[in-house]
């Protein structure tokens, strides 16, 4: 089994879907996950992989299951099932001969690479988070509070329906801060000043928590999902330039 061909299931047995891009020989590999409603084919996570392939640096995207064209219930989806899904994703890898792995998270995708890594999984060599979420359940609350999970769905969208199970999990997770503390790899966080999903608030809190080295891209004006052209470069290269300042594999 190689990277491009990776036959990847959970621990529930759900097929995970992932696209692969290689970057040159012995290169790390940038593992992607997306967030709360997101998948494998949104916008910046297609363009951080690519930027990382062009940089010559490999990419792995995929969707956690229940999302985009991954097996599973989408009412399913909690950080703690899709800690599960990461862990299956890091076992395909490390099984097809991945070089040192780096896991880059959005949103709700990076509060999955926080626990991750803070339990620890030593097949992290090191951590992006990109709007990353830490105050779950205020999240839970701020955005969902009004919806009647089993009823209602995510931001009036239809293809979400909001559970149960993802509010339960949410709140009984609370906050990841204190696990700031048990991340030890080196660690970016890119945030925008304009997000209004997940506030700027959770990376500058969780930041000052960490235990390794540490840097921090703060992009001015910036939204969630870095929808400006600009934004959305200026979060590519500052990833990229990171990951290959970090001097792993060839």
């Amino acid at each position: 089994m190689s990277l491009d061909t990776l036959s990847i299931r959970n621990a529930q047995g759900e097929r995970i879907d992932s696209t692969y891009h290689p970057g040159a020989a012995g290169a790390p590999l940038v593992v992607i996950g997306h967030g709360v409603t997101g998948n494998k084919d949104r916008p910046l996570v297609v363009a951080l992989a690519e930027g990382l392939a062009a940089a010559g640096v490999s990419a792995l995207r995929f969707s956690f299951a229940g999302n985009g064209g991954s097996e599973g219930d989408f009412r399913d989806a909690t950080i703690t099932k899709e800690v599960g899904d990461l862990g299956a994703v890091l076992d395909a890898a490390e099984a097809a001969g991945a070089g040192p792995i780096v896991y880059a998270g959005h949103s709700m995708g990076g509060g999955v690479g926080v626990a991750r890594a803070a339990a620890p999984d030593p097949r992290i060599a090191a951590l992006i988070s990109l709007a990353g979420m830490v105050e779950t359940k205020k999240f839970a609350e701020t955005e969902f509070g009004e919806v009647t999970p089993g009823e209602g769905f995510m931001w009036d969208d239809e293809d979400c329906p909001l559970s149960a199970a993802f509010m339960d999990d949410l709140r009984s997770i609370g906050s990841l801060e204190d696990r700031g503390a048990q991340i030890s790899v080196p660690w970016l966080l890119v945030h925008g000043t304009e997000d209004d999903v997940v506030l700027i608030d959770d990376t500058h809190a969780i930041y000052e928590r960490a235990a390794g080295p540490k840097q921090k891209l703060v992009l001015d004006g910036a939204d969630h999902v870095f929808s400006d052209p600009g934004q959305m470069a200026a979060m590519v290269e500052g990833a990229v330039d990171w990951v290959r300042g970090l001097g792993l594999g060839a």
